[in-house]
């Protein structure tokens, strides 16, 4: 009955809201793609017309982008999912991925990404495809970039330099705490040596398989597979006792668990990608000079593949020329880069040898929320391949021993949005280092248990038993 009710409600969303269906008189779609950056661009008008252009003649649609801002995406996205807004493609992190599925928001492609853009098909990995699959089918294109994780501590060079930091020695929490005291004594809160939003230790060392739900999982390296409360143990919990420790002492700013948006200038970030992102995005984001140094092992599971997946909605009447849209912007470098820098001539130009000359920083569209990196032109400025640098990572990625596996949520989707919901009421304090670590957790835990966490673990640890058996 609980099928048939939701079956219902999705009905009557789409009929009560409708979908994306903007048709010029000439009889051309328009393709309603709903990204993350900081916001709109101001040159926007410009760069649609410009790039409309060009896409109309490949694939006989238009592209229309709304940017919304980090601060803004959940609550705006959630909305638009639940009440199947006017969109064609959603960009889709792995907080939302298998949620979103649940609720039929997305349309299965396993058949039509083969056989209408058999291009894009052919140019991703099986391995990704598998990342972005609930019962063997397709739901998402999967961005094809730094899929694999790396977490890298990132760092104003102004404060290396003045505190004559030594980075690349600094690997821990622990280690970095002495360097945090000097700076909040010297330079106040002007800015906070952490200003932070939610550092996720847990991303690299515990693998939620597919569940949607991030306090539960296994530890990548684990051979026995063994399902666990990510938030009970030790590896985690240590690590959020500095967190909160700095947090009491003030270098992690106070407002940090209700702060809609991180600053762009921060003293030291925890940011995934690559090393040379420091030069070629940290930095241009923060608007000064960033070194960064490795601080995790490279991770390959279905979730990292997942932090970046473009889904179609499965009520729009432009499904086909939506994959033609992102079959386009993977393989056509001059799109690609058009999504990735800006507009041609105003934020940036081809050099004689093509590369990019950029003008500005002012585009304001997330280049990791779009399409593969491996079609994106080098900068002018570039003293190392980067896309070859991420290449590398992701070729030597630890795979988790959980890949290829997703769980069906199904015996405890209710169980699991419960406890999804009691989550992310806690995360925030754990993360930021506001709540005291383990009490929080435990308050965290004895709710979620109470909502039935005990029966997703039995379920899940069923399945990875049958499965790798």
């Amino acid at each position: 009955m609980k099928k048939v009710i939701l079956g219902l409600l999705v009905i009557m969303v789409v009929l009560t809201v409708g979908c994306s269906d903007k048709t010029s008189s000439d009889g051309t779609p328009t393709i309603r793609w709903v990204q993350i950056g900081t916001g709109m661009p101001e040159n926007y008008k410009a760069w649609e017309a410009h790039i409309n252009e060009y896409i109309v003649e490949k694939i006989g649609a238009r592209v229309e982008v709304e940017v919304i801002p980090w601060g803004d995406f959940k609550s705006r996205r959630s909305v638009m999912v639940n009440t199947n807004d006017n969109y064609d493609i959603m960009f889709t992190p792995q907080d939302f991925f298998v949620n979103d599925i649940m609720v039929g928001a997305f349309a299965d492609i396993t058949e039509k990404v083969k056989t209408v853009t058999p291009d894009l098909y052919n140019m991703i990995p099986e391995d990704y495809w598998k990342a972005v699959s609930i019962n063997d089918r397709i739901y998402g294109v999967p961005t094809y970039k730094d899929s694999s994780l790396t977490n890298y501590y990132v760092w104003a060079k102004e404060y290396v330099d003045k505190y004559n930091i030594d980075i690349e020695n600094l690997r821990t929490f622990e280690d970095i705490t002495p360097i945090f005291e000097e700076i909040r004594a010297a330079e106040g809160i002007h800015p906070y040596p952490l200003a932070s939003l939610a550092p996720t230790p847990a991303n690299e060392l515990y693998d939620s398989f597919g569940s949607g739900l991030f306090a539960m999982g296994v530890a990548f390296t684990d051979e026995r597979r063994t399902v666990v409360p990510v938030y009970e143990q030790e590896d985690i919990l240590s690590q959020l006792d500095v967190l909160h420790d700095w947090y009491n002492k003030g270098i992690i700013n106070p407002d940090a668990p209700t702060l809609p948006q991180a600053p762009e200038y921060r003293v030291m970030r925890i940011g995934q990608g690559w090393k040379s992102a420091a030069q070629t995005v940290w930095g241009p984001q923060m608007g000064a000079e960033a070194v960064a140094v490795q601080r995790s092992k490279t991770v390959l599971s279905n979730d990292t593949v997942r932090g970046s997946v473009s889904c179609i909605n499965a009520s729009s009447p432009n499904i086909d020329k939506s994959l033609q849209l992102l079959e386009l912007i993977n393989t056509d470098t001059y799109v690609r880069d058009a999504f990735f820098y800006g507009l041609e001539g105003d934020n940036f130009e081809y050099t004689e040898d093509g590369r990019v000359h950029k003008f500005n920083s002012n585009w304001s569209m997330a280049g990791y929320a779009q399409a593969t990196f491996f079609n994106v032109s080098l900068l002018d400025t570039a003293e190392v391949d980067q896309w070859a640098e991420v290449k590398e990572l992701n070729q030597n990625a630890i795979p988790s021993v959980m890949l290829g596996f997703t769980m069906n949520t199904e015996p405890v989707e209710d169980e699991i949005a419960n406890n999804y919901t009691i989550f992310q009421k806690y995360k925030l304090q754990l993360l930021t280092g506001a709540g005291e670590p383990r009490a929080t957790s435990a308050a965290m835990m004895e709710e979620m248990r109470a909502a039935g966490f005990d029966k997703i673990v039995e379920e899940a640890q069923r399945q990875i038993d049958a499965y790798f058996k």
